[in-house]
């Protein structure tokens, strides 16, 4: 998929086409209606709806939502945008399949930023602030029987999401899949904050997969 990503939007990268290729796996089409929350440029969306599904995207910048529709309308699919934080533009709505990619880069600073391009990955001191947001508010927004996927590194804890997804009542929770890798540019610029420390010099990419309890 050859997509185009304007000035201060973030191009995928590895953890992104993880879980794109994990979205062609799971039993989405004509009929299901699938979520992707900080979308930034749109390719989890804009995967699922060449799966056939009804697809919303989410996210804070209204220039990743431009990029959104421009790589929809060049790739000849429909893809819903909402402007907001996590499930804000999609209240009282519920999926079949909800997936993000957040920001879950430590930060120096304890909120995540209103401005700029670091938006697309500082997530607070311990980078879980969107984190946790979406796995406790998910089960809210899922059909019963559907599926959350989400990615993140293990320098933020992978027992935390999986603890965190249970407390939230969702089952079948595992890690899908586990790519370890050296620290990419964005986690080491962090070690010079000392937000992660300097002995580190690898990390997990894990995606989690986690289901809503069927009726």
């Amino acid at each position: 998929m050859k997509l185009l990503t304007l000035p201060g939007v973030f191009a995928p990268i590895s953890d992104s086409w993880m879980l794109a290729d994990a979205i062609r796996q799971e039993p989405i089409g004509p009929g299901s209606r699938v979520l992707d929350v900080c979308t930034g440029s749109g390719v989890l969306a804009l995967t699922a709806a060449d799966c056939g599904a009804t697809t919303t995207a989410i996210d804070v910048s209204r220039r990743a939502l431009l990029t959104v529709r421009l790589n929809a309308a060049r790739a000849g699919l429909a893809v819903r945008t909402r402007r907001g934080q996590t499930f804000a533009p999609v209240a009282g709505e519920r999926f079949d399949l909800i997936v993000s990619n957040p920001p879950y880069v430590p930060s120096p600073r304890p909120d995540v930023p209103r401005h700029g391009p670091s938006r697309a990955w500082e997530a607070g001191h311990d980078g879980r602030l969107v984190l946790d947001a979406l796995c406790d508010q998910a089960p809210h927004h899922l059909r019963p029987g559907g599926a959350l996927l989400i990615v993140h590194s293990s320098l933020i804890g992978t027992e935390a999401s999986l603890d965190r997804l249970r407390r939230a009542g969702l089952v079948d929770i595992e890690v899908r899949r586990r790519e370890r890798g050296p620290l990419g540019p964005l986690m080491r610029a962090q070690q010079a904050t000392g937000r992660i420390p300097a002995n580190i010099t690898e990390e997990d990419v894990v995606l989690i997969r986690a289901c809503a309890p069927r009726l």
